[in-house]
């Protein structure tokens, strides 16, 4: 009984002993080895440039024409076929601090009873339209009769000289630099186009036979000055 207990032992234990001693080595997990590869490793991009397929150039200068030299605007220039022939010029102020075309036309249609302001054109001083902004009415722009200057030899100087308002109060203060420099062009295009000397640009008070004493366009007003600059 003994002796079949040794035997049945031996014939359990001996065969898990031979794989304890051998079969583990076998089935260890093969070694992983790694090659190290540095063609990953990025370089730095080449610069690319684009060239734009929009080219620039310079305008082309527009065909010039007889009143471009004057470089004056489109609608200083009367229509054709209405055209007076002006023969003088008188300036004005509006004697008061603002103004503008569209004021004065109001004014001298509830005030006076006139078809519109009585100007062919309004010098800006900043408070109403702007400082040396050159407004065009429609007297000028029709070719109209003024309404600015009433004479007593056949009402000429309605009739045949251009009525130029500066805006503000030359009693008490000068035109500002803008407008003065406005005037000065105004008043040479408009002597270059109908032949107009400096001898007849007046200030409405040396206007002759003027049937209104005034002091318009003011004491201070340099006519002098832009007689000069002429």
């Amino acid at each position: 009984m003994f002796k079949k207990l040794v035997i049945l032992l031996v014939l359990v234990y001996l065969p898990a002993m031979l794989i304890m001693m051998t079969g583990c080595e076998e089935e260890q997990a093969p070694k992983v080895t790694f090659e190290r590869k540095d063609s990953y490793i990025s370089t730095p991009p080449k610069r690319i440039t684009y060239k734009s397929p929009i080219t620039y150039s310079s305008p082309k200068p527009l065909k010039s024409s007889p009143m471009d030299r004057f470089g004056v605007p489109a609608d200083w220039i009367p229509p054709h076929g209405i055209e007076r022939k002006w023969t003088a010029i008188v300036l004005h102020h509006s004697a008061s601090l603002t103004g503008s075309a569209s004021v004065f036309d109001d004014f001298h249609r509830n005030q006076y009873g006139w078809e519109g302001v009585g100007y062919d054109f309004v010098i800006g001083n900043g408070h109403g339209s702007g400082d040396g902004e050159v407004e065009v009415t429609f007297r000028w722009t029709r070719q109209k009769t003024g309404a600015h200057c009433k004479t007593s030899r056949n009402n000429w100087a309605n009739e045949k000289a251009v009525g130029i308002c500066l805006v503000g109060n030359f009693n008490n203060t000068r035109p500002t630099p803008a407008q003065m420099a406005a005037a000065v062009k105004l008043v040479k295009y408009i002597q270059n186009r109908y032949n107009i000397p400096n001898s007849r640009v007046y200030g409405h008070n040396t206007t002759p036979f003027a049937v209104t004493k005034t002091d318009c366009p003011g004491k201070l007003f340099p006519m002098s000055r832009l007689k000069g600059m002429l």
